[in-house]
């Protein structure tokens, strides 16, 4: 086991700095922790540093989030991943708890500028949906897999669907896609003992047996809310707008929250630095208050120090395999098609309303990938043409 390189104080500082100037989603914090941690402080190489990114696309999970961890425990330990953790994510996490009391407190469900926040989360959705299809669907048969997917999952909406989909993506993957992977991959460093490996990735499985048994038998929210959203961390792959499909089979059918709820916060979380899987903790507060948000952002995030305590020892030996390549091949065409259906319900079914929300949606999107405005910038001009559509 390597001994750690840096201080934690300034781990905190770089993460923190990032955490309150990363707009943009996944595929910019990347940028964002190249220039900071690779090009300006030289904690990491680019090979290290593209086999990390190899490692969190392979993971369930927030793969920008979980680079941001892998580098702060290569740099610090465990303590130097949560704390890089804390410094990325916290600033994002506060300041959607702060939107939820206000989405509460001053009854802001009828407001207009909710419903732009929705119109922006069809364009924002959309865009993921073709990108990720452009990149995880290349292909005739996992087009057909990400198809099949969506229809399955409109047909016969629900979480449990939603898991099934996977682990049948996964199987057809490990038959269609083995023979097609690379299996020659670069040596990476490690950090942590198979010992640790082994056993974070059996507290893992023991969490995911255990704490559904525990929900249904105590009747408490706080349970309840960790079971749910430990579940979805746990097995949400393809990142940050993935999670809003898992989510919304589990708190909008259950009566937590309604659909306008869930999507002006999904809406507003397009806006803040951070990850995406922030969302969990406006989820959380409108549920539960703040120990709400605390118990669903450590349920959501958990797994992903868990999985990356548990791979990085064996990540040789796994990306090696075939057969590993080929199962996650698979699951990542089906990812494509959850988003897809997500993105007719709830995402279009409760935003696009008339003509205007349509013409508005299209003109963002617009801007989102053809222009490539940011997604914060997209939320400031969604709001404002909301708000003049609703004038005329």
């Amino acid at each position: 086991m390597s001994k750690p390189k840096g201080s934690l104080l300034e781990i905190f500082k770089a993460s923190t700095k990032l955490g309150l100037t990363s707009f943009g989603g996944p595929v910019a914090h990347l940028a964002y922790f190249k220039d900071e941690y690779i090009d300006r402080k030289k904690w990491i190489d680019d090979k290290t540093y593209a086999d990390i990114i190899a490692l969190c696309q392979f993971l369930p999970g927030p793969a920008s989030s979980q680079v941001g961890i892998a580098i702060g425990m290569l740099r610090g330990g465990f303590l130097g991943g949560l704390v890089s953790w804390f410094g990325f994510t916290v600033p994002s996490i506060l300041i959607l708890v702060l939107f939820a009391f206000m989405y509460q407190s001053f009854d802001l469900a009828d407001a207009g500028f909710i419903h732009s926040l929705k119109v922006v989360a069809a364009a924002v959705v959309l865009h993921a949906v073709i990108g990720l299809g452009k990149k995880l669907t290349p292909d005739r048969p996992r087009i057909l897999i990400a198809m099949v997917a969506a229809a399955v999952l409109l047909l016969y909406p629900s979480a449990w669907m939603q898991l099934l989909i996977i682990l049948a993506a996964g199987l057809l993957g490990w038959k269609m896609f083995s023979n097609l992977q690379e299996s020659k991959v670069q040596p990476f460093p490690v950090t942590f003992s198979k010992k640790v490996g082994v056993g974070a990735l059996s507290l893992l499985t023991g969490l995911l047996i255990v704490l559904p048994i525990l929900a249904r038998n105590i009747d408490h929210a706080l349970m309840q809310i960790f079971d749910t959203f430990f579940r979805v961390g746990s097995l949400v792959f393809g990142g940050g707008h993935v999670v809003l499909p898992m989510l919304e089979r589990e708190v909008v059918p259950t009566g937590w929250l309604n659909a306008n709820e869930f999507l002006a916060g999904y809406g507003m979380a397009q806006a803040v630095p951070g990850p995406l899987f922030t969302f969990a903790s406006y989820l959380g507060t409108m549920i539960e208050g703040v120990s709400g948000a605390l118990v669903a952002t450590a349920g959501i995030f958990l797994p992903s120090f868990l999985f990356l305590l548990a791979a990085l020892p064996f990540l040789n030996e796994l990306r090696k395999r075939p057969a590993f390549q080929g199962v996650l091949t698979g699951v990542n065409a089906s990812v494509v098609g959850i988003l897809l259906a997500a993105f007719y319900d709830p995402v279009i079914t409760s935003s696009v309303e008339n003509g205007g929300d349509f013409a508005l949606a299209a003109f963002l999107f617009a801007l989102l990938h053809f222009f490539k405005v940011p997604a914060w910038a997209i939320v400031l001009i969604g709001l404002a043409g909301g708000t003049i559509i609703n004038l005329l």
